[in-house]
Order: structure tokens, then C-alpha cells, then sequence
């Protein structure tokens, strides 16, 4: 299979690495790194071990089987116009946050497919990412039910040695993964203290009171999600990746915008009852960017 990476960061250049050794992957992110990448080749550390050849780019190629989208969320509507001309069969978001795929699906042709991915990501230097921790990739159907196209590339990531599952059911899918983000991401960023520091109290409490508040939204929304399940998932995920540090954490710590608003903040703006944990946290989150983002 032919897939285009966009937005090959930490995490996009992960995926895409591990799948290059038996597809013909091409990382499309920014210089130097993926100048870097097309020079020396990719090397992958950390939990995975080696030395790959993706092509690396800082444009879209003409066509790709399947366009994988790791931009941050906030970029997704510039993302779809650079590859709008391009010709291909699939397009899967692995972004976080909530209306991603809605807004892919919205501006392009081929189907979008959703999907979500717990592998953990850093990028070290230039053609250098680290693998902090060997997760899973579930994708399928953005409104759920089934896909042959899904099947299909379902096969490719697992013939790439990702661990891969095809779901039907990926609404519930993408509202669980969101509620372990709501409960986790702002709260690590803002108090600056790595993933497990919120499994214990006095963390877990905001945590787990935020993921309950993301799952009483998707339950609002038809979407069956049980809210103590999601709190247990959130405390659990942060306890597995203890020393790991958010994407939100990474992204205030380098002082750039986070993706605050596709994840506690879709939970404010989609709520028809308080939510207080998220609106505080997406409040707090917000002024801080207010200060110290320029661009915004």
C-alpha cells in the first residue's frame, strides 16, 4: 500500500516508520526533520528498535493509496486543502480530539475513515523518534458499521507490525479516547507534572470528574458510554503511562497552542447541562494561551 503521512511529527512519523519496512511510506511534515528523514533515513527508538526508509517530503505527492492525518487538530481544515488535489482512496485521521473526520469528510472526496491510537511519541531531533510506549490503532467507519476499505487497511497496519483493530463501532470508540484526553491532557499541562501524578489524588479527582462529565455528554448525544468506566480508563491510562508527558504538557511547555478546544472544550460546546470540570479546565487552558501564544 501507498500511504502519505500528513503531519508527521512525533507520532505521525512513529506510524509511518513502523509501517515503512513493507509499504512505501512518505512522512509529509516539516523541515529539517523530514529533510533529515529523506537523507539518513528514520530511526526509531525506545520501545521499538530500528532504522527505516520512508521518503520525506515538506509537499504532498500526487496520489496515495491512503493519506494518514496526524496534524493537530486546529489544522485540520488547512490540512484537507493540501491534499484536496490528490489522488486517492482513503483518508484516516489518528488526530485528538472530536470533529476531525466531520471536518475532513466535509472538504474531500474519498471516504474518512476514523481512528484512534495509544502508541507514545517523541520526537528526539531531526530523523530521531523515540517510542515511549507500544499501543494500539483502532479505526473503522467515522459514523460506525462496517467497511471492506476499513478491513483493507486495517490488514496493511498489521502486515506494518502495528497492532491494529477494525472497530464498527467507532463513535464510541472516539468519545471514550476523548474522555481519557478531557480527564488527563489539560490537567498535566497545566499543573506541568507527567501522565502520572493524575492517577493519584489530588489529580484523579479532576481527572476522573472530567472524563465523567465527557462520557454524561456522549450519552446526551446517543453515543453509550458509562461514566465510571471512563473515569477507571482515564486513571488507569495515566497510572500505565506514568512518565510519559501529554501532548498538552509538550505543546505549553513550548509555548505553542494546544488542542484544548477539540477536547475539554468539544465537551463544553457540545454539553446541554454544566460540565464544571471541563469548563474550568478549558477556561484555564484558554487564558494561558491567551498570555503566551501569538498567533492565536
Amino acid at each position: 500500500m501507498d500511504i502519505c503521512v500528513f503531519g508527521a511529527g512525533s507520532l505521525g512519523s512513529l506510524v509511518g516508520g513502523l509501517l515503512a519496512d513493507t509499504h512505501d511510506v512518505t512522512l509529509v511534515g516539516r523541515a529539517p526533520h523530514v529533510e533529515a528523514v529523506d537523507a539518513e533515513g528514520l530511526r526509531l527508538s525506545g520501545a521499538v528498535d530500528r532504522h527505516v526508509q520512508p521518503a520525506g517530503r515538506t509537499t504532498v505527492p500526487e496520489s496515495a493509496d491512503l493519506v494518514v492525518v496526524t496534524v493537530k487538530s486546529f489544522d485540520t481544515t488547512t490540512a484537507a486543502q493540501e491534499f484536496d488535489t490528490m489522488d486517492l482512496d482513503a483518508v484516516l485521521s489518528l488526530q485528538n480530539g472530536m470533529g476531525n473526520e466531520a471536518t475532513l469528510a466535509a472538504r474531500l472526496s474519498p471516504p474518512v475513515f476514523a481512528g484512534t491510537c495509544t502508541y507514545g511519541a517523541r520526537l528526539h531531533e531531526p530523523a530521531h523518534v523515540e517510542c515511549t510506549g507500544v499501543g494500539e490503532v483502532v479505526l473503522g467507519p467515522r459514523r460506525g458499521g462496517e467497511s471492506p476499505l476499513a478491513d483493507r487497511i486495517g490488514t496493511a497496519f498489521e502486515r506494518g507490525g502495528v497492532t491494529t483493530t477494525v472497530s464498527d463501532a467507532m463513535p464510541r470508540r472516539l468519545w471514550e479516547k476523548l474522555a481519557v484526553n478531557a480527564g488527563i491532557n489539560a490537567a498535566t499541562a497545566l499543573a506541568r507534572v507527567p501522565n502520572g501524578t493524575v492517577a493519584t489524588e489530588p489529580g484523579s479527582s479532576v481527572t476522573r470528574r472530567a472524563a465523567r462529565e465527557a462520557a454524561q455528554v456522549a450519552r446526551a448525544h446517543e453515543v453509550p458510554v458509562d461514566g465510571d468506566e471512563a473515569a477507571r480508563q482515564a486513571v488507569d491510562v495515566a497510572e500505565s503511562t506514568a512518565r510519559n508527558r501529554s501532548s498538552m504538557l509538550q505543546d505549553i511547555e513550548a509555548g505553542r497552542q494546544t488542542e484544548i478546544a477539540a477536547i475539554n472544550g468539544y465537551v463544553v460546546e457540545q454539553a446541554s447541562q454544566p460540565v464544571p470540570a471541563n469548563e474550568t479546565l478549558t477556561a484555564l487552558v484558554r487564558m494561558w494561551e491567551t498570555e503566551h501564544v501569538s498567533e492565536l
